[in-house]
């Protein structure tokens, strides 16, 4: 059994998932948008060409993002992600400080990148997006 994380960016899917490729490598790998959906989806004019499933991936972890539930949305109140984080384990010190500058870009840094008792380098990232990260690198590993 797998569990995949779902994140809904409330029209901005397309503009996070390129934002995720540039800043930590993501792959997109699956892409549909409404008006290449079948049924109700695709006569609605609100939805335009936004996104109704997308899945990424970054190292071996699948994130699927929609913009399901966007209609209507003149402000981005709904798009929250609290309660949770998603954390990036790297491969060496270069790497953390690049995905960390990158992800704080237009964002809010949680925590500076430090060391830690338990990691080289750590640090936490709230992206522009409102999705939290911990970039990690273990002790021991670069």
């Amino acid at each position: 059994m797998d569990i995949d994380i779902t994140l809904n960016f409330f029209g901005r899917t397309e503009e996070a998932v390129t934002f995720y490729s540039e800043s930590i490598d993501a792959e997109c790998i699956h892409l549909t948008r409404f008006s290449d959906s079948l049924g109700e989806f695709k006569t609605d004019p609100d939805l335009g060409d936004k996104i109704f499933h997308a899945t990424f991936v970054v190292g071996s972890t699948r994130i699927m993002a929609s913009d399901v539930g966007c209609t209507g949305q003149d402000d981005q109140s709904k798009m929250t992600f609290h309660g949770f984080a998603l954390a990036i384990r790297v491969e060496d010190a270069d790497q953390a400080e690049l995905f960390f500058t990158r992800l704080s870009a237009g964002g809010k840094i949680e925590l500076r990148m430090s060391e830690t008792f338990f990691a080289t380098r750590y640090g936490i990232v709230t992206d522009r997006f409102g999705v939290t990260w911990k970039v990690i690198l273990e002790k021991n590993s670069d």
